[in-house]
């Protein structure tokens, strides 16, 4: 398992996801990522994504400055074939 960052801070919806997607897709099994980002719709568009595609979500917080940290682990690819 490795451990990788995505800042996705300044960008508005949908971006936010479709950086997540890209990213996760170049990751392996039980990597974690932790997303950056300051559109508030992600603290449930990334959840829903993540769940709809098989993989975890480990955490999420906003911090005062308006900064969501989102931490998930990637999970399998087939995950959504078998569904």
């Amino acid at each position: 398992m490795s451990a990788y960052t995505l800042d996705a801070k300044q960008l508005l919806c949908p971006l936010p996801v479709i950086r997540t997607q890209d990213r996760v897709a170049t990751l392996k099994i039980g990597d974690v990522l932790t997303v950056y980002c300051t559109d508030p719709g992600a603290l449930s568009d990334i959840p829903t994504w993540c769940r709809l595609h098989g993989h975890t979500m480990l955490s999420s917080k906003e911090d005062v400055d308006g900064v969501i940290e989102l931490v998930l682990k990637v999970g399998s690819p087939i995950y959504h074939a078998q569904q």
